[in-house]
């Protein structure tokens, strides 16, 4: 069996998206240097899903890193899967492609791998007067361009995902959905309706966050604490971080890890030398409280907010 299939899922476009990513959100005290050198790192240790954003303003650091181990004969262009995200501002039809264009010329790279678009309520005033199949259309359009390989979604709900699959004319299903999901939001029944469409799940925070008060309640629960994660971690001689990702791998879901920390981006990347127990999923599974980091608070009352459905 080839090997980078084996740690790949394929999409419903026929494309191959590796299991386990880095994210590349950087807080405001990570210098942009750290952004670059982490990547080259991650891709020395085999990582070859990189996951990046607009909104993250770094995606000429992540653009140079690439480059520079496409350079050097680590790994060639078509090893790299790269998604980048349509910023809510640019959700207007006519503004997709510029942004999409934007983002690969930051990034130097001879072609784009995957674009998502989210459901990200900031820049509500351009969303409420945006209709989103409208919005999927044009990146349709920037698909056949050969613009991006792939098209996803990120933050959708059931019934946001159903209005995209449910358009009339719909040319390009999205191969993708990129949500929070964690032992304490196991997200299984999105799960459940993205596998039954053929969507991959695409897990974002699932080492859960750090308590950032941009974001995040200071006294939110830590993931990586919980002490059943690290009864199992114990068990495998493994961190509560590596049991954490696995646990994704195992139920079909794709995840991202993110650190700028040489050591723990090595460790993030060993997962697929031992394998959890059937008991072990199941205690896993029992974790979840269905609680959301990112919650969105300020957009609650945007006529696409995603977190007010079950699923």
């Amino acid at each position: 069996m080839d090997p980078k299939r084996s740690r790949s899922v394929k999409l419903n476009d026929g494309h191959f998206m590796p299991v386990l990513g880095l994210g590349t959100a950087a807080s405001e005290g990570v210098p942009k240097s750290k952004v670059t050198e982490a990547i080259k790192v991650a891709i020395d240790v085999g990582f070859h899903h990189i996951d990046a954003a607009y909104l993250y303003e770094n995606e000429e650091e992540v653009g140079k890193a690439i480059r520079e181990k496409i350079a050097d004969g680590t790994v060639k262009r078509e090893d790299i899967f790269y998604t980048t995200k349509l910023w809510s501002t640019f959700f207007r039809p006519e503004l997709v492609q510029q942004a999409l264009e934007r983002s690969l010329k930051k990034l130097q790279l001879d072609y784009p791998g995957e674009e998502l678009l989210p459901k990200d309520a900031s820049g509500k005033v351009i969303l409420e007067t945006v209709d989103l199949c409208d919005t999927w259309e044009a990146l349709e359009k920037c698909k056949d361009a050969g613009l991006t390989k792939s098209i996803g979604v990120s933050n959708f709900n059931r019934k946001l995902l159903e209005m995209i699959l449910n358009k009339p004319g719909l040319k390009y299903k999205p191969v993708c959905n990129q949500v929070e999901c964690h032992p304490y939001l196991n997200q299984s029944k999105l799960l459940e309706f993205c596998k039954s469409k053929d969507i991959v799940l695409v897990a974002y925070s699932a080492l859960g966050t750090q308590r950032d008060p941009n974001w995040v309640d200071k006294d939110s629960p830590v993931v990586l604490e919980d002490p059943t994660l690290n009864a199992i971690a114990k068990k495998h001689n493994r961190s509560a971080g590596q049991v954490a990702l696995r646990y994704q791998v195992q139920r079909g879901v794709v995840v991202l890890a993110k650190s700028f920390n040489e050591k723990r981006i090595k460790e993030n990347f060993q997962i697929f030398d031992f394998e959890l127990t059937p008991e072990d999923m199941k205690a896993i599974d029992g974790l979840n409280k269905n609680y959301r980091y990112f919650k969105l608070a300020f957009a609650t009352d945007h006529p696409y907010y995603p977190f007010s459905e079950e699923y």
